[in-house]
């Protein structure tokens, strides 16, 4: 196999890793809160939103010092390691308890750090500046099919169910759990690359990332170096300007992957398919997250427009898209009982909910386009 074959091999399996992984935790954290509604009906009392909010906050803090874990273990064995508390977050709904449940949702925290860290890692050592887009392209496709395949499961396993059983929850918890150990287990096949046109190398000491047999001292030296250079790049005025961007994603993540699918399936008014489009709905983002790729992708690329008018229409698109979903879900959805709400919005119709997660997911893609990966993604 050539160099250029090995590493388009190598993000096409990173690629498929990822899907499995994230088709089990993106549906885990679509029906996360509307199972745990469930639950509370039993001797569980615990939170969805609780759980997200340890997640992230957890996820946030570590991104200082994942770059030296990475630097220090690889970033396969990395991947590895974090798919493997990804498999566990999933596990636990399989019987939950309290603090099994907030306990791994601070090791997926960090592990979800380090994920993505050596994500970046591994998508930048198999790629030069010729071939980073292509590579970049193929990566976010094939991840975002992990929106279909769990929600399409979701959305004809819960038909016509007002609430979910304990055997729902298990058998589909179950399946989820061997989805993600699956993704895990196919970081073993990505190959380390040769070390020749490697994205932002300027010196041949770069052909040491994958290596795995050097000294403690070089990798306690590489985790030093790599730990200085996260704090450096913290307070450069790039960083800075862009935390306020970035901030605002995180709060749009948080929203779509947790809150909206639970606000679906809490209005009675839907009727027996309450449940179900949780499901639909999260496929509905898949199909906005491939829309808005592909359309933001095109009108960034093109010299007439730039960058700028784009990201602008992007926020018109989340601004109508927000304010489409004030006037459709009830304020109490989020927080209404096990029996859900039977309370009413400014409009009532039945599927404009669901295709409302396409303009969420078209209108994120604008703030994408403005990264670029570049050198920090090696350290």
């Amino acid at each position: 196999m050539s160099p250029e074959s090995k590493k388009l091999f190598n993000i096409i399996i990173l690629g498929i890793a990822f899907m499995f992984i994230f088709t089990a935790f993106q549906t885990c954290g679509n029906v996360a809160q509307t199972v745990i509604r469930s639950l509370n009906s039993t001797d569980f009392h615990g939170s969805g939103y609780t759980s997200m909010a340890i997640i992230y906050g957890v996820f946030s803090a570590s991104n200082l010092i994942t770059p030296s874990v990475v630097a220090i273990v690889g970033p396969q064995l990395s991947m590895f390691a974090s798919g493997l508390f990804y498999s566990m977050y999933i596990a636990v709904f399989i019987q939950p308890f309290p603090w099994s449940f907030y306990t791994a949702s601070v090791f997926i925290g960090i592990a979800a750090a380090v994920l993505w860290t050596a994500q970046g890692n591994c998508l930048t050592i198999n790629s030069d500046e010729h071939t980073i887009g292509r590579n970049s392209g193929i990566f976010w496709a094939l991840l975002q099919f992990s929106l279909f395949f769990g929600n399409l499961y979701i959305y004809f396993a819960w038909q016509g169910k007002t609430q979910i059983s304990e055997s729902d929850r298990r058998t589909v918890f179950i399946a989820l759990t061997v989805i993600s150990l699956v993704g895990t287990v196919l970081f073993f096949l990505i190959r380390k690359p040769d070390s020749e046109n490697v994205l932002g190398e300027d010196e041949s000491s770069d052909d040491q990332d994958l290596d795995i047999n050097e000294s403690p001292q070089n990798n306690m030296t590489k985790a030093v170096d790599a730990f200085k250079k996260s704090l450096k790049l913290c307070v450069t005025k790039e960083m800075l300007l862009l935390s306020i961007t970035t901030a605002y994603t995180g709060l749009e993540l948080t929203f779509f992957s947790g809150v909206y699918g639970t606000c679906i399936g809490a209005i009675n008014k839907f009727g027996t398919e309450e449940k179900s489009l949780i499901g639909l709905s999260g496929i509905f983002i898949g199909i906005g997250e491939i829309l808005g790729g592909s359309l933001f992708g095109l009108l960034s690329k093109n010299n007439r427009f730039g960058r700028n008018p784009v990201v602008l229409l992007g926020i018109l698109v989340h601004f109508i898209a927000f304010y489409l979903i004030f006037l459709n879900l009830p304020g109490d959805a989020p927080i209404a009982p096990v029996e859900g709400t039977d309370s009413s919005a400014y409009i009532k119709p039945r599927f404009l909910t669901t295709c409302l997660s396409v303009l969420l997911e078209m209108a994120k893609h604008p703030q994408k386009s403005r990264f670029k990966p570049s050198r920090a993604c090696k350290h």
